[in-house]
């Protein structure tokens, strides 16, 4: 019993502190940004940017999707992780070397389509190495070996910033190639030390049976992985084409800040699932079901907080022209609480390895998601666009659960509390819009909603405060 009360506290101290490094340094990203808008044209940013969708965009594929097996293989492979993780990265790392040798053979001199050659070059080499990161950074949270994985942020984070303005300043020219040099360097020489890592403390180059089970957990997602890109990206391309380029540059600066909720939801995502392999493994229902209630509570009312603060955001961060903007941040943050949600159901298809279904899934939504952006788009213009968005994550939703409870068998949570809880969050954030004009209102609405969600869940804030307690004392 204590053993198990030391390991949840261990997991407890690793989550948070992974989450507030998370959202410390995705907001270090945010503030840094003005200084890259004012070293960088708009035609260097495209250029810099254009890289980072390329490397979002194929890494999927290049790396093969092995990283979602880590947390299976944690469980299975528990007495050998380090000679699996080694013998992972030796697989990543020989399908990534053998794509940049094929485009160093095949690719044209002038390039392929917009993106010349040394650009190509430089891409698909960082795409062999960065997987390392990742490898690594999984391998220490589900270690919960946290003072590691936040380290490894904070180093590339630092020195991506460090050396990319140090390189703007002292290249003026070519500055959008400088801005991906100042990228690549980095997160490569920190790769480069996590893959040396990882293979010489596992000392596994090949190893059929991990290989074999890393593929059949990581193949099927690959389709997930694309599709996921689709879902948050073809509703951009679709209001450039239909709305011009205008109502785009309005949509795509509200889903900026929309999707600022993703930093938290995102982090506090990944820092459970460690924790709740190890209890699914242990048919820990109860305990997963306690205190994932209470998580998915929090995350309606981090949502609902975010929607009342959103129009005060929006004008703080932009110019008056793009404050209509606003109208766009309530269903894009409650498309990102969807995605929160049916994260529950994701983490309980991978344990059991039930990647096909999540496949599919993913597929199904980016197709509902165009369909209704084609229908909606031309009719109610580029804000239509954020509403389809919701109803895609929605339906995902939908679909995971129905594979979890009625597939898989599972009854791992209250799902029907769980709907009504989106349900009400969705109306009351939908109603903010009603009151985005006058803050007075908003707030005053926001102090009595918010406390009487206090009152109602006061027990829980009790336990966290007693709890802060005692780790101060302890």
């Amino acid at each position: 019993m204590g053993n198990t009360d030391s390991k949840d506290k261990t997991a407890v101290k690793s989550g948070f502190w992974y989450v507030i490094s998370n959202v410390l340094i995705r907001a270090v990203g945010i503030i840094t940004a003005p200084i890259y808008t004012r070293l960088l044209t708009t035609a260097e940013t495209g250029y810099a940017n254009d890289f980072n969708n390329c490397v979002a965009l194929l890494s999927v594929v290049v790396g093969l999707c092995l990283i979602y097996s880590v947390g299976r293989a944690k469980i299975d492979f528990e007495d050998r992780f380090d000679e699996y993780m080694s013998s992972v990265q030796s697989l990543s790392g020989i399908f990534g070397l053998t794509i940049l040798i094929a485009m160093f053979i095949f690719c044209p001199a002038e390039g392929i389509l917009k993106y010349d050659r040394l650009f190509l070059m430089i891409l698909f080499a960082y795409l062999a190495l960065y997987p390392s990161i990742d490898y690594m950074q999984y391998k220490f949270r589900f270690e919960y070996r946290y003072k590691e994985n936040i380290a490894i942020s904070v180093i590339i984070t630092l020195a991506t910033l460090i050396i990319t303005v140090a390189l703007l300043l002292l290249f003026p020219h070519n500055r959008g190639f400088v801005k991906i040099i100042g990228t690549v360097v980095p997160s490569s020489l920190v790769a480069i030390w996590c893959c040396s890592n990882i293979l010489l403390k596992g000392k596994t180059f090949y190893n059929k049976e991990y290989w074999l089970y890393a593929l059949r957990i990581g193949l099927p997602m690959i389709p997930h992985g694309l599709s996921m890109i689709l879902l948050a990206r073809i509703d951009t391309s679709m209001v450039r084409n239909i709305c011009g380029l205008s109502d785009t540059g309005l949509y795509t600066q509200g889903y900026t800040i929309g999707t600022l909720l993703m930093f938290v939801t995102n982090a506090v995502a990944q820092a459970w699932l460690p924790w709740f392999n190890e209890k699914l493994h242990s048919d820990d229902y109860k305990a997963i079901r306690d205190k994932n209630r209470f998580m998915m509570f929090a995350g309606c009312v981090i949502t609902l907080m975010f929607i009342a603060a959103a129009p005060e955001a929006v004008k703080i961060l932009f110019a008056r022209p793009y404050w209509e903007a606003m109208y766009v941040v309530p269903p894009v943050a409650l498309g990102t609480l969807c995605q929160y949600f049916y994260t529950n159901y994701v983490n309980a298809e991978l344990y059991y390895k039930k990647t096909s279904l999540i496949a599919v899934n993913s597929v199904i939504a980016a197709i509902v998601d165009i369909g209704l952006n084609a229908y909606f788009i031309p009719r109610y213009g580029y804000i239509a666009a954020a509403y389809t968005t919701l109803a895609g994550y929605f339906v995902l939703m939908v679909l995971h659960f129905v594979c979890t409870r009625f597939i898989l068998g599972l009854k791992l949570y209250n799902d029907l509390l769980y709907f009504v809880m989106l349900a009400v969050t969705s109306f009351i954030g939908i109603a903010y819009l009603g009151c985005y004009d006058n803050w007075l209102l908003r707030y005053a609405v926001s102090i009595v909603a918010f406390g009487a969600l206090a009152i109602w869940r006061r027990h829980d804030i009790i336990n966290i405060v007693e709890y802060i307690k005692r780790r101060k004392t302890g």
